[in-house]
């Protein structure tokens, strides 16, 4: 593959220039220098937060640190990190930076045999976990073998900075300073959608150039003061890169664990601007409708929901009608000003990735004032390597690349990425390593297009690509995405590889049901006894002929069945970004997608 036979875009720097020879560590220092008194942190405290400084960050960080390196942690060594969003995961993760371990986090959702792969192979004997609870998991998935642990909810963090009293602060510095910035930071296995993890090695390079050009980027987010509360797993590498992105800008991190209690915590730490994968948004969005549909306001949310879009289309021309802005002011009295309370009054910005938010709801979250700012990324490239611009942001792309980061579309439509934020090589996996990397770019194994602007837009994922028994080709993304905006639709997958027709398996959502079958004067049901109601059947087969207008005919969904099983990571079916294990799948309903196919019927858009 040669230059000439791709589509490429490339961000100018313009006189930025990246720092090559920083670590994270070095970055932390480097902002306790600017203001050790700032704000860095926010810790939960009753009903409110307590903050934590730029100095004492850093000296609870130096005095973990100490501890691992008395305990015989190695420079280069696997240190595992095991527990839900919080202060001490992130406080544990700059400890193994400064004794110059390499952080290998678990999700929580993993089973016995995800652990035991990841910890077997990243050769990990000793690390941090949340509770008694956690390191019993991890004794079953080892089957006893012998690993040191601190639980950090217990004494495992006094027990180290007790042992840390023995090295000196020379020492330390010693050991921290030896990393540069061409080290390991961390080892992020991918959440095995297609097979088996792969370790995906990413550098302190990677980070701390991937958050310097983002910053350049995304100045109105990444800037002193600026508020975030983490709430998606730190075990993802989003996660991770906002961790980073916030303490090395100076910001304020707060983690809540609690998703139940997500709207509290909004409310009382007040974010500036908020990230979260597409299915947050999504959340968010059907809440407030079922909420004012049991109100008896629906139809004043509808016409809000219009005059949103239609205000921030408008604003993406540069000229808004006056009856827009006249009914936009309105709305934003009655409707829009309530939803920015709900998620605590100051954010203008959100940060979307992990899979496409779709056009609409881009529109939505602008026209009521908080500017959604998809990005696009994987764990191999530390997140990002392409965000929108705050100043020119276009709805329905994933930006344009990091400075530093360039794209480039293959013949066959691939997306092929290269820079700063690209990842070194998959962990003791030469083979997987070579079959990623073409001619020096890594292969996304994602579609997608650039526009005239060098904006990139995803069309779907090159594996999920649906190829008819006609040889029509499908992306399912674009009719997922349409489906999931009806409130009780949780995961749609579309299906129809070798298949004369395309179809659908329906999966609801639980906790949007009730609401809705409420609003809609039905009694509440089981997922079972709603995927055989007729008024269910009906509500889906409504949202699925909407969907099929937005693509052709032979493109769209001529046949579903709703299925009675939630999709969730506890169950696997879900990976931590909430994407859909489609092997899952196809192995585990087999029988319903043969009984879509065995019909002698001609196929139309009925439920079962």
């Amino acid at each position: 593959m040669t230059a000439n036979t791709m589509v490429q875009s490339v961000t100018p720097i313009e006189g930025f220039v990246l720092d090559t020879t920083s670590s994270t560590t070095d970055t932390l220092l480097a902002r306790v220098a600017v203001d050790p008194q700032a704000p860095l942190l926010a810790k939960p405290a009753g009903d409110g937060w307590t903050e934590v400084t730029a100095q004492e960050f850093l000296d609870d960080v130096r005095s973990v640190a100490r501890g691992l390196i008395a305990k015989g942690v190695e420079r280069g060594q696997r240190v595992g990190l095991f527990g839900q969003t919080a202060y001490e995961w992130t406080l544990a993760d700059y400890a193994i930076w400064y004794a110059g371990g390499v952080t290998v986090p678990f999700y929580e959702t993993s089973s016995n045999d995800q652990l035991m792969w990841m910890i077997e192979d990243a050769e990990v004997t000793c690390g941090f976990v949340q509770s008694q609870e956690h390191a019993q998991r991890i004794v079953r998935a080892t089957e006893g073998r012998e690993a040191t642990i601190w639980v950090y909810d217990g004494a495992g963090l006094a027990e180290l900075r007790a042992a840390g009293d023995s090295v000196s602060e020379q020492q330390l510095e010693e050991r921290r300073a030896s990393v540069t910035s061409e080290d390991v930071a961390t080892l992020i296995y991918t959440s095995g959608t297609t097979g088996k993890s792969k370790g995906c090695v990413l550098t302190h390079a990677n980070f701390v150039q991937t958050v310097q050009a983002s910053a350049h980027q995304l100045p109105e987010v990444a800037r002193p003061g600026a508020r975030c509360l983490l709430f998606i797993p730190l075990a993802h590498v989003f996660a991770r890169f906002i961790q980073v992105l916030t303490i090395s800008t100076g910001g304020v991190l707060a983690h809540s664990a609690d998703l139940t209690k997500l709207t509290d915590s909004l409310a009382s730490f007040k974010p500036n601007f908020i990230l979260g994968v597409p299915r947050v948004f999504e959340k968010v969005f059907n809440s407030a409708l079922a909420k004012a549909e049991a109100g008896g306001r629906g139809k004043i949310f509808r016409r809000a929901e219009s005059v949103a879009v239609a205000y921030s289309r408008a604003l993406g021309t540069g000229s808004v009608p006056l009856g827009i802005r006249v009914q936009h002011a309105l709305f934003d009295r009655l409707v829009y000003s309530k939803l920015r309370a709900v998620m605590g009054g100051e954010a203008t910005h959100a940060v979307s990735g992990g899979g496409p938010l779709g056009e609409h709801l881009g529109h939505f979250f602008r026209g009521i004032g908080l500017t959604v700012l998809e990005g696009y990324g994987l764990t191999e490239t530390t997140a990002p390597i392409t965000v929108n611009i705050t100043a020119n942001s276009k709805i329905g792309t994933v930006g344009v690349p990091l400075p530093g980061c360039a794209i480039a579309i293959a013949p066959d439509n691939e997306i092929l990425a290269k820079g700063v934020s690209v990842f070194r090589e998959y962990w003791k996996n030469e083979k997987a390593t070579a079959e990623s990397f073409v001619d020096g770019w890594f292969a996304t194994g994602d579609i997608g297009e650039l526009d005239a602007d060098g904006y990139l837009r995803i069309t779907g994922r090159k594996k999920e690509l649906i190829v008819t028994s006609s040889g029509k080709n499908v992306a399912p993304a674009p009719l997922e995405d349409q489906l999931r905006r009806h409130p009780i639709i949780a995961q749609p997958v579309v299906i129809g590889d070798n298949r004369k027709f395309i179809s659908a398996l329906v999966f609801l959502d639980p906790e949007m049901l009730p609401a809705w079958l409420e609003n809609k004067g039905l009694p509440a049901m089981s997922l079972e006894e709603a995927a055989g109601h007729e008024r269910v059947q009906q509500a889906v087969s409504r949202a699925i002929e909407r969907a099929n207008q937005t693509v052709s005919k032979a493109e769209g969904i001529k046949e579903f069945r709703i299925v009675p099983t939630e999709l969730s990571e506890q169950n696997g079916y879900l990976s931590a970004k909430q994407s859909v294990k489609r092997h899952l799948i196809d192995r585990d309903f087999t029988e319903v997608i043969e009984s879509i196919y065995s019909t002698d019927t001609r196929p139309g858009t009925t439920g079962a």
